[in-house]
């Protein structure tokens, strides 16, 4: 009976000692893996400096290869690197303030290519012509990137 009673004990603290350790990246729903962990660590880099406000920053995290589609089938709404350079270049004028928060919901790995799906909120304070104003936007999303000479780039989803 004591035997069975220390077993029982013995599992019960497993069971709780299992329950309070952690296999997810913190604050996350994203296994923690170190592959899942490098790319969650890039992706907040990127975060940071869109709430620095730093457009250069942004680019150096981008690849040139760059292109994202919005979802749509017309090509008129896609962006390129260049034309993704052209709109942070306006930033200085148009954007006064950013807040942009992320939940890491899923990182998936194929061969080249990682996708980070993020449900993200963001709030800008933007210059318009009839004054400033703030705009906000709660949405999920997915980032994709590449590794380029070794290091992270971001090829769509920004």
């Amino acid at each position: 009976m004591q035997r069975l009673l220390v077993s029982v004990l013995v599992l019960g603290l497993a069971n709780i000692a299992i329950g309070c350790g952690s296999d997810l990246i913190p604050n996350t729903d994203v296994p923690n893996t170190l592959a899942n962990r490098d790319a969650v660590d890039f992706v907040e880099t990127y975060r940071h400096a869109v709430q620095e406000h730093n457009a250069g920053a942004i680019l150096r995290l981008v690849s040139q290869t760059y292109l994202d589609d919005n979802g749509t089938t017309q090509t008129s709404d896609d962006i390129d690197y260049e034309r993704l350079q052209e709109a942070l270049s306006r930033w200085p004028d148009d954007v006064l303030d950013v807040r942009y928060e992320m939940r890491y919901r899923r990182v998936s790995i194929y061969a080249q290519r990682i996708y980070v799906d993020v449900t993200y909120t963001a709030g800008f304070k933007l210059r318009t012509a009839e004054g400033d104003r703030w705009e906000r936007r709660l949405s999920d999303n997915r980032i994709e990137l590449v590794r380029e000479d070794g290091e992270f780039r971001i090829t769509s989803g920004l």
